[in-house]
């Protein structure tokens, strides 16, 4: 009897590099309401830090941090440094179909992200914020 031993590693970089985002995955990942929120509210103002985030959603750092993670490897977000902050954005290779979904979600959805649009513009008025960026 013959064994075969076979490494699947390359499956995965292959994966990445192709680039295709499943609606199971895009789906699963929003199926948390920090995480839904956190989208949300990213895809509505293009870039947020984590604590304009902490701030519009009246979450800690970590559990903030750990959400903006997991969407980070889903490949939902994208994460840019600026010294001691991060900042996040949509994905730049997210399909068309998730951008017509998440855009669709705050059209019809006004109320569920008002406590967090009012959280933001208390955030956007402080001078904490100039430092932020």
């Amino acid at each position: 009897m013959k064994y075969y031993i076979y490494d699947y590693s390359h499956i995965q970089w292959l994966w990445r590099s192709t680039f295709m985002l499943s609606p199971l995955l895009f789906y699963k990942a929003l199926a948390d309401d920090t995480r839904l929120k956190s989208v949300l509210l990213i895809a509505q103002q293009q870039e947020l830090c984590v604590c304009e985030l902490m701030v519009a959603l009246q979450q800690s750092q970590p559990k903030i941090s750990r959400h903006l993670a997991q969407l980070r490897k889903a490949d939902i977000l994208q994460d840019r440094r600026s010294g001691q902050w991060v900042f996040y954005s949509l994905h730049p290779k997210l399909p068309t179909w998730a951008h017509l979904v998440l855009q669709q979600t705050l059209l019809a959805n006004q109320p569920y992200l008002a406590d967090c649009q009012q959280q933001t513009t208390l955030v956007s008025t402080r001078p904490a914020k100039q430092s932020c960026r």
